[in-house]
């Protein structure tokens, strides 16, 4: 028989796994949880978890373990969480709460219960996710046990022809595009979840990774299908361009979303041979919309709708997603439309794949009065080796500039400055960089200058390198 899971160190049988969940199941039934938090490392234990609450009807909060301390505590309070079970060291964050420790899947958990305000939630709540967003205050997005169970079996059977028997567990399972098709679509569908630590894979927090590490874990496990986030597929194609290696042939697909990938990004993947297909979702469509798959795909495409999901184009440009739709966003009556704008300005070509083309609120409007989304830019930008990220400015500007930064503090100005010059030469002229300037400081969530799911601030950036771009920053009215 298959085994279940594996997290390196054992495997676990599907009637084992399945032992452990009824008994969590058990425990959130005699303590009458409503709704369950949790905070811990990609384990067996959280499948348990996350499978237990279902079963037992509440629901469930799984916190990012990026998440800041002051965001994972609002986001307790704000959903009105009840219990709380953690790894060990993050129970000093509620100092105030009596805790216990509990036994989940091989695994010894803090267990404490909150005497918490109830908060209203959607009928049929059964996972809140939190999305960090601009701001980094996260918004809680309520999704139903129905909307979730469509999503998981839409995924099963596109993915079904693959043959997908091993899943390598490579994004927290905190982030719900690794929840739903990391998670719960490898288990209805029966193939293994091979879990490790997320140190064992190189990813520590939200934004650092050791591609080299990765790499070598990949090697020893040989999965099948994974999910990657653009800059760790970018960081795993330059490892293996420097030492002259390819990806290991067991892999049968590599899902990359998150943010924009790029044609010449996925290119770069399968000559190395990792099959990459971009894909594209929100939180609030219950994750996943689109998926390139191998043999049908089209590059800078996001892939064509799945089962569950539609898509269409408002007049303005702005996709438009409707199907298995979030439920509403904690503290927030407002009924959920049956279209729901994205907020991404994107096409469907004849053939059915959408491509998106950048945010609608990030929209640059230049000097000359023409509209550019700087996603656009930015993707032609990273595509260069020597680029890690980038941020375009130029609203009501005469030129566009550039903050870059590099993949490595080896990498001199030269290299970026022929980066630039190589994204120029195939963009029009009105969309090239005239104006360029190296980073002072990474874009993460440490420095101020990223969310907690590491999308720029572009504000924060724009202003700690005004005088190197000579860009005109309007004061707080």
């Amino acid at each position: 028989m298959r085994s279940a899971l594996h997290d390196g160190r054992r495997s676990w049988s599907p009637d084992e796994l399945a032992s452990e969940g009824e008994a969590a199941s058990r425990l959130l039934r005699q303590a009458g949880v409503r709704v369950l938090a949790t905070a811990m490392d990609n384990a067996p234990a959280f499948v348990a978890l996350d499978e237990a609450a279902s079963d037992a009807g509440c629901a469930h909060v799984p916190l990012p373990l990026f998440f800041t301390p002051a965001q994972m505590q609002h986001a307790v309070a704000a959903a009105g969480v009840d219990t709380l079970l953690v790894d060990p060291p993050l129970a000093a964050l509620w100092p105030a709460l009596r805790w216990a420790p509990v036994e989940v899947a091989g695994r010894t958990l803090q267990w404490a219960r909150c005497e918490a305000k109830p908060v209203a939630l959607p009928p049929g709540t059964a996972k809140i996710t939190f999305t960090s967003g601009t701001t980094g205050t996260p918004k809680g997005v309520c999704l139903s046990g129905e909307a979730l169970r469509q999503v998981t079996a839409s995924l099963v059977a596109t993915l079904a022809p693959l043959g997908i028997e091993r899943h390598l567990n490579a994004l927290p399972f905190a982030v719900l595009l690794e929840n739903i098709a990391g998670l719960m679509a490898p288990r209805l569908q029966g193939a293994m979840l091979q879990t490790l630590p997320l140190a064992e894979l190189g990813l520590s927090g939200s934004s650092s990774f050791d591609a080299a590490r990765f790499h070598a874990a990949v090697q020893t496990h040989r999965p099948h299908s994974m999910i990657l986030l653009p800059q760790m597929l970018r960081a795993w194609c330059g490892l293996l361009m420097q030492t002259g290696q390819r990806a290991p042939e067991s892999l049968k697909l590599v899902a990359v979303g998150g943010a924009a990938v790029g044609a010449a990004l996925v290119d770069a993947a399968q000559a190395l041979g990792i099959p990459a297909c971009e894909g594209y979702g929100l939180s609030e469509g219950c994750s996943v919309q689109t998926l390139n798959l191998p043999g049908s795909q089209r590059a800078g495409s996001v892939g064509r709708v799945l089962p569950h999901a539609r898509i269409r184009v408002a007049a303005d440009g702005e996709l438009e997603v409707a199907g298995t739709l979030f439920s509403g966003y904690l503290g927030d009556p407002t009924p959920v439309p049956a279209w729901w704008s994205s907020g991404d300005l994107g096409t469907i070509d004849v053939d059915g794949f959408v491509h998106v083309r950048g945010r609608k609120k990030n929209v640059l409007i230049t000097g000359f009065g023409r509209n550019v989304s700087p996603e656009w830019i930015e993707t032609a930008l990273r595509s260069h080796p020597a680029v890690l990220q980038s941020v375009v400015f130029g609203d009501g500007e005469a030129q566009l500039s550039a903050v870059l930064w590099p993949v490595s503090p080896a990498i001199d100005d030269a290299a970026l400055a022929a980066a630039v010059a190589a994204a120029n030469a195939g963009l029009p002229d009105y969309a090239r960089i005239g104006r360029w300037t190296r980073g002072r400081a990474a874009f993460d969530p440490s420095t101020g200058l990223a969310t907690g799911n590491g999308r720029p601030q572009r504000g924060a950036i724009a202003e700690l390198h005004a005088d190197a771009l000579d860009l005109h920053i309007a004061s707080p009215s």
